[in-house]
């Protein structure tokens, strides 16, 4: 079966919106039925043999029926918009269009959707994917990359305790959820992205987050793997700044920290520039790093097909 969200995209002037619900059989797609939503569905993703919908600013679980929908537990507290659904175990990440993530449990013994963790920092997210268990990474309108985590598990287990202990889950924290997201890296990417997915792109390599642009372009976020790589790459591009000012004149780290300063991030497309250098200008930069440019120009060659080619 497959779930097809009808309706606009914002502004939300719609007429009608509703979840059309397909069976696939012997190759031939047939619509089963159609179940009318009083908001446009924002975002749909399975969950737990169920259907989690983003219903304008209202988190819905819905079961399958034979004539619709069944609505099974919902949430209405989120701020504007719901624009993308991750989940992972019991646990779902909401995105929202103009406030950033929001971690919800859900609690099967009573079917409640509870909010625990929030981002302080509002964003008007465009994508996310689901890093690790505590771990996201979304992008906005403006053309920001950015991952959040969420510091030190909270016992969500709590909520089943009927002694009082559910309690915590309603005393907010700066208006909002108990718990609080923490950035962890930030990078202007110069263009809206439109999608990201973990992917593993080279068979044995590390798992990459791809990202696409409203330009067509592709990129790739690399996670390093030893700290040696992270100082190498770490001072070759600000050796690169340095030495290779832009056209422009515009400044490189300016350009990086265009919305919020640059966090964790290196510039792989200035580290490229490298091997279009001039030889005595490779000469210098290399010797710097104490390598020489033929060391330099391998270990960019090692990342860039260890990972992503």
């Amino acid at each position: 079966r497959r779930v097809h969200g009808r309706g606009l995209v914002p502004p939300r002037a719609f007429a009608s919106a509703a979840i059309l619900t397909f069976s696939l059989s012997g190759g031939v797609l047939a619509l089963m039925h159609e179940t009318p939503v009083d908001e446009i569905p924002g975002a749909l993703t399975a969950f737990q043999g169920m259907l989690l919908a983003g219903v304008g600013s209202v988190l819905r679980l819905y079961d399958m029926g034979k004539k619709r929908l069944l609505r099974k537990a919902e949430n209405a507290k989120f701020p504007t918009h719901i624009a993308t659904l991750t989940t992972e175990g019991s646990r779902v990440v909401v995105g929202d269009a103009q406030d950033s993530f929001q971690f919800v449990s859900f609690k099967r013994a009573d079917r409640r959707l509870v909010l625990f963790a929030d981002d302080p920092m509002p964003r008007y997210l465009t994508a996310a994917a689901q890093v690790d268990h505590d771990t996201v990474i979304g992008a906005d309108k403006f053309g920001n990359v950015f991952a959040l985590r969420l510091d030190g598990t909270p016992d969500e287990d709590a909520e089943a305790d009927l002694s009082g202990g559910k309690l915590q889950w309603e005393q907010g924290y700066l208006n909002g959820a108990p718990h609080k997201l923490s950035l962890l890296c930030h990078h202007y990417v110069g263009d809206t992205v439109t999608a990201l997915h973990r992917a593993q792109l080279v068979a044995g390599g590390p798992e990459v987050v791809v990202f696409s642009t409203t330009s067509g372009a592709l990129g790739a976020l690399v996670p390093f793997a030893s700290r040696e790589d992270v100082d190498f790459f770490l001072h070759l591009e600000l050796h690169l700044r340095h030495e290779t000012p832009p056209l422009a004149g515009r400044d490189h780290l300016a350009f990086r920290s265009a919305y919020q300063p640059n966090k964790d991030v290196i510039d792989g497309a200035l580290c490229e520039t490298f091997a279009t250098l001039s030889p005595a200008l490779q000469e210098q930069i290399a010797s710097q790093l104490d390598r020489t440019p033929a060391e330099v120009i391998k270990k960019l060659e090692d990342v860039r097909y260890r990972s992503v080619v």
